[in-house]
């Protein structure tokens, strides 16, 4: 028995890093899940290894009309939505006086347009169930929770577009959680500091990957990732797993009263990656 038996949860990017261990956590307690990615053969692959009642949703989500057949997706596998999880995200950084148009905008298209859509996608699944809920006098809580980062919360040096993005997620939550809240859709975000993933790792010529046909960087300078135990109070980055658990708290019965707030999920660190 799990506390999430009966829901079915959507996590965006889904097949490695925040995302997967996020997902694994659900699987693990009775949820069923969508596994979303870019990579369909990289999502089925973590889909068949989660175990549990899974299915597989493969695109990219900047496309418009792909979150509403994402979100379809789910409702036409399982006939039912209860948590949505809008992790999915890359980085491409530079300083202000460097940064082109185009990669400003596609770092607000991924961290804020794409969460807004697949939240509009989702809302008839959300609130028409709880408008029934509430005429019969019952509580049932859906549960939103939005991926953002200290960068989006403290500011980063070059990470104007990333920062900027995830601010906009940090409004987004608390603008939904004003309209929904009537509804009982808890709706947090979560604001992650140094946790090990492709983009915290070493930047070199392997940790890369293809976004419309470009090859993007991803990952930090290793003098960079060498000061972790001089950012972190804890003294060092945290894993997926760890990062993992506190979306699963926004997504479990133990949030229902948390509502409209951004857990930061950190170690201690006060500053950007930078410090």
């Amino acid at each position: 028995m799990g506390v999430l038996d009966g829901k079915t949860a959507i996590v965006t990017g889904s097949a490695r890093g925040i995302g997967r261990a996020t997902a694994q956590l659900l699987v693990e307690q009775g949820a069923r899940v969508v596994v979303n990615d870019l990579d369909g053969d990289l999502a089925r692959q973590t889909a068949d290894e989660l175990g549990g009642e899974t299915t597989v949703f493969a695109g990219d989500l900047t496309k418009e009309g792909t979150p509403d057949a994402l979100v379809q997706h789910a409702i036409d596998t399982w006939g039912r939505l209860d948590i949505l999880v809008n992790n999915a995200g890359y980085t491409l950084d530079a300083p202000v006086h460097k940064m082109s148009d185009d990669w400003f905008a596609r770092m607000l298209d991924i961290h804020v347009t794409v969460p807004f859509r697949t939240i509009r996608a989702a809302a008839p699944h959300l609130r028409e169930p709880a408008k029934q809920e509430r005429a019969q006098g019952v509580e049932v809580f859906r549960k939103i929770v939005n991926v953002t980062s200290i960068s989006g919360t403290l500011g980063n040096a070059g990470q104007a577009n990333y920062a900027a993005g995830k601010a906009g997620v940090v409004g987004l939550t608390r603008t939904l959680a004003k309209e929904w809240g009537q509804f009982k859709v808890n709706v947090n975000a979560v604001a992650f500091g140094w946790i090990e993933t492709r983009l915290t790792a070493s930047k070199d010529e392997q940790n890369v990957t293809e976004i419309d046909g470009q090859t993007v960087q991803l990952g930090i300078p290793d003098e960079m990732r060498e000061l972790a135990p001089m950012l972190v109070p804890l003294g060092r980055p945290g894993t997926p797993e760890e990062a993992a658990g506190g979306v699963f708290f926004l997504c479990s019965p133990w949030s229902n009263y948390v509502h409209g707030q951004t857990l930061h999920v950190t170690g201690g660190q006060m500053g950007g990656m930078t410090g």
